[in-house]
């Protein structure tokens, strides 16, 4: 047992401590320092919804927000996200609701086996941001890093416009923001 012990340390880099926001909670976890935000995700704060895919950032099933940017976390080492505030797949919405492009892409059929649809609705929340109401080509474009093995993508697509129609109809139903304040700066 020993033996093991000494072998097993012998093959760990350098541990360091990383302190970060996941889902709005704060989060500090010890990771060797080649450890990448995946692995750091899936293996000690347990949120497995972060898949890993490819190994080489080209399926998009890790996806997630950090800092309010789309992210490939197999692309990020856990340390380069210290300080952080991440969000991932379990993040999205309260336990017991689903975030507006989640129930898109489950009533619109958009995932087969759902290996990619994190990734997915995660790229879809960062268009949708951007491009409140994309064409199909600013579709393709906006999910071109993300890919599916099971469908012809055509469901998913119809996911992320029922989607932005949903979020369109919330818009409209809010009451306008006021922009700027007599005599005063502007609000936000």
């Amino acid at each position: 047992m020993v033996a093991s012990t000494a072998s097993a340390a012998v093959g760990r880099g350098k541990m360091k401590t990383v302190s970060l926001q996941v889902n709005g909670r704060a989060a500090s976890m010890e990771v060797e320092e080649r450890t990448l935000l995946a692995d750091a995700l899936r293996d000690e704060l347990g949120l497995t919804g972060t898949h890993i895919g490819c190994d080489t950032s080209q399926c998009g099933c890790c996806t997630l927000q950090m800092d309010g940017h789309t992210v490939k976390s197999c692309t990020v080492l856990a340390l380069q996200a210290e300080g952080s505030a991440i969000t991932t797949i379990e993040g999205l919405a309260p336990a017991d609701n689903l975030h507006v492009v989640q129930k898109a892409f489950s009533n619109c059929h958009g995932l087969q086996c759902g290996f990619c649809t994190p990734g997915m609705i995660m790229a879809t929340i960062e268009l949708l941001g951007h491009t409140p109401d994309p064409t199909d080509d600013q579709i393709r474009q906006g999910l071109s890093g993300n890919l599916c093995r099971c469908t012809g993508y055509l469901n998913i697509e119809a996911s992320v416009r029922a989607a932005a129609a949903e979020l369109a109809t919330q818009k409209a139903s809010l009451p306008e923001p006021r922009t700027s304040v007599p005599g005063g700066r502007g609000r936000r």
